[in-house]
């Protein structure tokens, strides 16, 4: 799929979408133009048809370095234009979180500041065994937006993002998995192909049942969010199917 931006590669084999950062010559820093067009970028994955499951991974044996930094220089120049690119920042952020189906970071080598924000807002984070994660901005003096504090917060506990935005330091994969920062953690060979089989596996399973808990774990009001979903479902195939696959023994098909 061309994405209409240098930087960005998208991809998709069978139930499963693949969105590369794609600048290894600079460690797939995000560019304002990368930020802008993201949500466009998933938008269209969304609705490509039996895309059920997405992959984040950057290009080159790096997740992404963060914000191109010599770009945010020239942003903070202006404090109407520093405003609006962490407008864009965060809007990218937020279309991730909010991609109708399950989302996996692939998490090879470096994977910092708004880099890590990206992985944050996936669902799930894949992590190899080589793998360095941190979120920086109290090197630089950027105060990291609100909405990617409390996301954190909500993922590691309110101790752990102290931790990680007091020091900006960067973690290696172990700790990285003890913080809940990486849901699994493999060696650098086996991970893109643990990541796909594992993506591969969430696009089999019943997108009712997956879309549903997507918007209670995501929202304030999980009873809420769920009301419409609890609504759809008695009316909707996904129950009966999935009873008639496991009474007859076969894999459902939903």
């Amino acid at each position: 799929m061309d994405t209409g931006v240098p930087g960005l590669r998208a991809d998709v084999a069978g139930p499963v979408a693949t969105l590369v950062l794609d600048r290894p010559e600079r460690r797939n820093a995000v560019t304002l133009a990368m930020w802008r067009a993201l949500p466009g970028v998933l938008g269209r994955l969304a609705d490509t048809p039996g895309v059920r499951a997405l992959l984040l991974t950057g290009a080159g044996g790096t997740f992404s370095a963060g914000a191109d930094i010599a770009e945010l220089s020239e942003v903070y120049a202006d404090p109407d234009r520093a405003d609006a690119y962490h407008a864009e920042n965060v809007a990218a952020e937020q279309a991730l979180a909010a991609f109708p189906h399950p989302t996996i970071a692939v998490v090879h080598g470096h994977c910092v500041g708004g880099g890590c924000q990206l992985a944050v807002a996936c669902d799930l984070r894949f992590v190899a065994h080589d793998a360095r994660l941190g979120i920086t901005p109290a090197k630089l003096g950027v105060v990291y937006p609100a909405v990617p504090t409390t996301r954190l917060a909500r993922l590691v506990g309110p101790a752990r993002a102290k931790y990680l935005l007091f020091s900006g330091e960067l973690v290696d994969a172990r700790r990285a998995e003890l913080f809940g920062l990486a849901d699994e953690v493999h060696p650098a060979a086996e991970l893109d192909a643990r990541a796909h089989a594992f993506a591969t596996l969430l696009a089999s399973r019943s997108p009712q049942t997956l879309g549903a808990a997507k918007a209670a774990l995501e929202a304030e009001d999980p009873h809420a969010a769920l009301a419409p979903w609890e609504r759809k479902s008695r009316l909707a195939p996904d129950v009966r199917e999935g009873l008639a696959a496991f009474l007859e023994r076969r894999p459902p098909a939903f």
